[in-house]
């Protein structure tokens, strides 16, 4: 490789480091705003799939944060950082699902219903058409830092749009139909789905 083609590999590589960082960036500001909304709607409803969505917009900002951390200083060009970081996106996954799975079970058990809860229906919505955008553009950018952690990540995102999904189903059958069990039987499908999502993340594998 000569020089001039080295320090073009270089130029692009900090390039797409840039990049990540920013959609980093991007990352935890959205879900700040869509967490806070997310838990204020979902402890005002009591529905347990809004809570819990709200909860893993929290985990997807820490795993944002581990990018800002993987791709800083001296750990843009290390290994190690690189497998740390995606051990720690895996982990993040499965923080999210035991609270999930207890609360919706608690709630079919009890018949304690949701309510309806308009807000949550209108957030939820947004992150469907939002969160793919996002997570496909770290994806690409995984792609090309070779970075599984970010690409994890991305893929993350785009889980959390189909969990917003599920969400918003619920939470539509609930406002619509009065379907009060669909709320906890939603959450638990998340909770399955999140947990799936962790153990691939763990061991490098596709989702």
């Amino acid at each position: 490789m000569t020089e001039a083609s080295a320090a073009l590999r270089s130029t692009e590589h900090s390039r797409w480091v840039v990049r990540v960082r920013l959609l980093s960036w991007a990352t935890l500001v959205w879900l700040g705003i869509d967490g806070a909304i997310g838990m204020t709607a979902g402890l005002a409803a009591n529905s347990v799939a809004l809570i819990g969505w709200g909860l893993d917009c929290a985990i997807q900002a820490a795993a944002a944060v581990v990018l800002l951390w993987r791709f800083s200083g001296s750990r843009v060009h290390s290994d190690v950082a690189e497998r740390r970081a995606q051990k720690v996106v895996a982990v993040s996954f499965f923080l999210l699902a035991p609270y999930i799975l207890v609360a919706a079970v608690n709630q079919l058990v009890a018949a304690d219903a949701a309510s309806a809860s308009w807000l949550g229906i209108a957030l939820a919505a947004t992150d469907v058409v939002l969160m793919p955008f996002l997570g496909s553009a770290k994806r690409k950018v995984g792609g090309r830092l070779h970075s599984y952690a970010t690409a994890s990540e991305g893929r993350q995102n785009i889980v959390c749009a189909y969990l917003s999904l599920g969400v918003l189903v619920g939470l539509a059958l609930n406002a619509v139909l009065g379907w009060w069990w669909a709320d906890p039987l939603v959450a638990i499908v998340v909770a399955g789905v999140v947990v799936q999502a962790g153990v691939r993340t763990w061991r490098g594998e596709r989702c």
